[in-house]
């Protein structure tokens, strides 16, 4: 009995319906402590195996009513958390994903991390998830990934299986462990009337989105209250630390030695497993590495940044062999070299060039390429939903492209001197109005004969052959791209695109596309952000006025209002500087003050002398700190007794590494694990198998709600807003106290809530109850039909409550006086809402409804 989980016993003794756990185990030879009886009893109804009753006075907080959600529990051979997932999966129609989720979480992990390789590991795993950022979706798609090769009959030979699993890093023996145990799992959930569906809706194109949404809050309340939030990063210190990189691009590294620019070569192979650097910036004993970003992909910090700063938390050891400084000053032009020990030097692969360059935060540097802040443009490629890519259509700016495309065509053009790679920039051919024409290009990926070429000066794609490829002169390397790059300010996805698409829904990459398309437009510069161009667009169509994009896209649903990051506003001052003094003025403002040419001859003379050996060997080795990048983000706990405990994540998680994509919105986020540990002194926890939800405003409460088995409105002193909410499993009516403090969750919202919104929740967990619940009207005597329409009603709903047309608006978080306290409301404000179904029989549903506490007008 001390050996079998506490909880499967109490509910079997619960199945015997032999009177209350409590006094039946005592009668064992070797029972249990009562201490843990009475927890692992709390534990069961915080799940929802045993019914809470709301505060009623005649409860007892040590037993009570097996629900259905309870029966299954007891029949199923996986934790109480896992066989809830089953549960919850069955009602919102993806039960297929729950089952290999519950069934490999019980077993040993199937995905290896190799010594040594356990960065090719996590890239792997990360790869699987697809975009969705979670263990558990990535566990799903490698066990359908290695189910179909088999059902397609590519693994028949065990060799084939195995050189199968080695290349994408899972362990068949274990995999296929996780395949018996799903089967079983499967056979047993049958006696319910639970079945995996394989319909699926034919004309829904978003439905593998909405799928993944579903399943990801499906986790949320299987795994309630492990859920985690995180800390804001200070954007004005990280953008300092940055000296004004792209932080989606750039990692920094730190204790570079004196002139380590000589090191650029090692440097670069060095981050060659994360991805394809463009430029170093050695900075004294700083180096900024900067990847490459395609330029025809949606922004996003890039995997590279994720990969390098894994390397980090793997303490991969970063070395470089050096000279010391007092070598290279001896042996160089009678140490006059010493003055570069303080120069800004920059590699720029792409280029091939190292230069010493200003120090300048991004803004004064690219207004220069601007000399207006109203341009008229061509949109030549549309990345994805307001970020788009075009060129001026201006008469100066038509003139320079004529002369560029001339010059280039007048050329003796000589085949590429390399392999094509991508980021190698080149010319490449591109048929205009039946005339083929050379033009600037960037090699975006190679496949067998053909590369995809991104055309600098332009802005638009194209597929071309290899042997089409040209090499490009140095003078027309040097010169500026002219094709510009844009996003919309002020504006980021709404709940409906993000649930509903990868990051947009299909319907607004439409909408977007049939806005843009067909006619010149007319941008206003707001800022210039990394060589972005933040802008409002606007429209002309026929007569009427010109109509601002965004204003369209927030008017159908499709986006919402959002704040500008920092360094947007930065630069939006510094324009507004700039362009409130004469046009003339600003020519001069904006070119930077010459180079000191001897710094440039210095660098020279140096790296010659490096590349000739005059040096010798180097002798010395310098160890580098990092990566690091100031927006990686720490997690806390959101429940009471893990507030202030420090919180690490498995390094074997996808989410071990978490890099925020937009500090400049403060809605809280949220992580979810599905099993967590606590060292001995219960200073710290780690994490396994989490999944960080969809950025979504307002979702940790509406989560939280929707799963507590109880919550308490927290209303403002004048009673005319919900400001936050209590949820965990209530208060005792005679005590007062709390039944399971610790597991309480207290919550500030961040977002409006109104009345609707609870009611839209209470009907939500109506619609789960008809679905796993006992009795005559039972989901064990339901058809398939009646069945199929009860979870096609609870996935509408449950949509219906995060993809609302208005998005919610943003408040100010405002924490209750006395948070963690319950029954802080006057009884006379609070209306209960009564279940239709619960005056039959024992109330034995899986949710109760929350009470509503009325307003004030």
């Amino acid at each position: 009995m001390l050996r079998c989980p506490l909880g499967s016993t109490i509910l079997k003794v619960k199945l015997l319906d032999m009177g209350e756990p409590r006094a039946l185990l005592a009668t064992a030879l070797s029972p249990p402590s009562l201490s843990d009886i009475e927890r692992t009893i709390l534990l069961l109804k915080e799940v929802g195996a045993l019914a809470v009753s709301g505060q009623r006075e005649d409860e007892n907080p040590h037993d009570g009513e097996l629900t259905f959600l309870g029966r299954v529990l007891a029949q199923l051979p996986v934790n109480q958390q896992l066989g809830k997932l089953i549960v919850l999966g069955h009602v919102f129609g993806c039960l297929d994903e729950c089952l290999i989720i519950a069934a490999a979480l019980s077993l040993k992990n199937f995905f290896a991390m190799p010594f040594r390789q356990h960065l090719d590991g996590y890239r792997n795993k990360v790869n699987f998830s697809g975009n969705s950022k979670s263990d558990c979706i990535a566990l799903v798609e490698a066990f359908k990934a290695w189910q179909t090769c088999r059902q397609r009959g590519d693994l028949r030979h065990p060799k084939d299986e195995l050189d199968w699993g080695r290349l994408n890093y899972i362990q068949i023996k274990r995999i296929r462990e996780v395949a018996e145990l799903y089967e079983e799992l499967k056979n047993r959930i049958s006696q319910f009337n639970m079945y995996v569906d394989c319909r699926r809706p034919v004309m829904d194109q978003e439905y593998v989105h909405k799928q993944r949404f579903i399943l990801q809050v499906v986790l949320a309340g299987a795994f309630y209250p492990n859920y985690f939030t995180f800390g804001q990063p200070d954007e004005e210190m990280a953008v300092r630390e940055l000296a004004g990189k792209d932080p989606k691009t750039t990692i920094v590294l730190k204790h570079i030695p004196p002139y380590g620019f000589l090191y650029y070569k090692q440097l670069q192979s060095l981050f060659r497993q994360c991805g394809q650097v463009k430029s170093i910036v050695f900075d004294g004993a700083k180096a900024f590495v900067e990847f490459s970003r395609n330029p025809t992909e949606r922004f996003k910090t890039l995997p590279a940044v994720y990969m390098a700063i894994k390397m980090s938390q793997l303490k991969v050891s970063l070395e470089l062999n050096v000279h010391s400084s007092e070598e290279i000053e001896g042996k160089v032009q009678g140490g006059a070299v010493s003055k570069l020990r303080s120069t800004r030097v920059n590699v720029d692969f792409q280029k091939q060039t190292v230069d010493p360059m200003q120090v300048s935060f991004n803004t004064s540097d690219r207004s220069r390429t601007i000399t207006d802040l109203l341009l008229t443009i061509d949109v030549t490629e549309v990345v994805e939903v307001g970020h788009f890519w075009g060129y001026r259509i201006d008469e100066k700016n038509s003139g320079i492209l004529k002369k560029l495309t001339a010059e280039i065509n007048q050329l003796e053009l000589v085949p590429l001197p390399v392999h094509p790679h991508p980021d190698l920039v080149c010319l490449a051919p591109f048929a205009d109005f039946d005339k083929e024409s050379y033009f600037r290009a960037q090699i975006l990926y190679v496949s067998g004969n053909s590369a995809e070429v991104f055309f600098v000066d332009y802005g638009n794609r194209s597929q071309v052959d290899l042997d089409l490829l040209m090499e490009i002169p140095c003078q027309l390397l040097k010169l500026p791209f002219q094709a510009l790059e844009f996003k919309i300010c002020k504006m980021r996805p709404s709940a409906k695109s993000l649930v509903c698409g990868e990051h947009w829904s299909g319907g607004a990459s439409q909408r977007f596309a049939s806005l843009v398309g067909g006619c010149a437009l007319l941008v206003r510069v707001f800022s210039v952000v990394h060589s972005i161009l933040h802008v409002d667009v606007y429209r002309y169509s026929g007569a009427q006025d010109a109509i601002n994009i965004r204003d369209v896209l927030i008017k159908e649903g499709y986006a919402e209002l959002a704040e500008e990051p920092y360094e947007s506003k930065q630069s939006h001052e510094a324009l507004k500087g700039l362009f409130s003094k004469s046009v003339e003025n600003m020519a001069d403002l904006s070119t930077s003050s010459p180079v000191k040419d001897d710094e440039k001859y210095l660098i020279r003379v140096l790296l010659e002398s490096f590349s000739s050996n005059k040096l010798g060997a180097p002798n010395c080795k310098a160890i580098l700190h990092g990566p690091f990048n100031p927006y990686e983000l720490k997690c806390h706990s959101l429940t009471r007794i893990s507030k202030f405990r420090c919180v690490w994540i498995e390094k074997e998680s996808i989410n071990s590494v978490i890099i925020s994509d937009a500090p400049e919105d403060l809605h809280q986020r949220m992580l979810v694990a599905a099993s967590l540990s606590v060292n001995a002194t219960g200073s710290t926890m780690l994490l396994r198998e989490t999944s960080l939800m969809p950025h979504v405003p307002g979702l940790p409460a509406l989560l939280s709600a929707l799963f507590a088995p109880v919550m308490e409105l927290r209303v403002d002193r004048d009673g005319k807003c919900y400001t936050g909410v209590l949820c965990g499993l209530g208060w005792n009516p005679t005590t007062g106290a709390p039944i399971l403090p610790e597991h309480d969750i207290e919550l500030a919202f961040d977002v409006q809530f109104n009345v609707e919104d609870i009611i839209e929740i209470n009907i939500l967990r109506a619609a789960i109850n008809k679905l796993v619940c006992d009795g005559p009207n039972g989901s064990k005597f339901l058809g398939p039909e009646r069945i199929a329409q009860l979870q096609d009603n609870a996935r509408q709903k449950l949509l219906g409550l995060f993809c609302q047309l208005k998005p919610r608006q943003r408040v100010v978080p405002k924490w209750h006086e006395k948070p963690y306290e319950w029954n802080q409301v006057d009884p006379k404000l609070v209306m209960e809402q009564a279940d239709r179904e619960s005056g039959r029989g024992k109330n034995t549903f899986l949710y109760q409804l929350h009470k509503l506490i009325v307003l004030s007008t």
